[in-house]
């Protein structure tokens, strides 16, 4: 019988450093983990954030626990609320935003785990 736990607990993950005021905590991912088959992280986007489109190899499932997140993809615009989950497929155009006046707390879950080689961001 192995000794190894088969759960792990996080209490410190992994801030991600940003320049543009958004919260990005990894709970579980390359950067916090090692994990490559999936990514869970904790953000929160100040007003008035916003990102470059990009073109992700990962599935990406938000979760908005509170304010309003902008999602431009492939031409379309969905604006998501607390309580409310958008899936977005791998290949997809995408860009973020909170266009808002309040701050927009949400989770991702990327399969596979996100890395910076394959989002594929836009230049501006």
């Amino acid at each position: 019988m192995s000794s190894e736990k088969r759960y792990f607990r996080q209490q410190n993950p992994f801030i991600v450093p940003t320049t543009d005021g958004k919260l990005i905590e990894e709970h579980i991912g390359q950067a916090s983990t090692g994990t490559s088959q999936y990514s869970v992280a904790h953000m929160v986007a100040p007003p008035q954030w916003s990102e470059p489109h990009q073109r992700p190899e990962f599935d990406e499932v938000t979760i908005v626990v509170r304010g309003r997140k902008r999602f431009e993809i492939d031409g379309d615009v969905v604006e998501l609320g607390a309580g409310e989950s958008l899936l977005i497929k791998a290949g997809a155009r995408v860009r973020y935003s909170n266009p808002f006046e309040a701050e927009c707390e949400y989770w991702s879950v990327c399969v596979p785990a996100f890395s910076p080689a394959t989002v594929h961001r836009e230049e501006e």
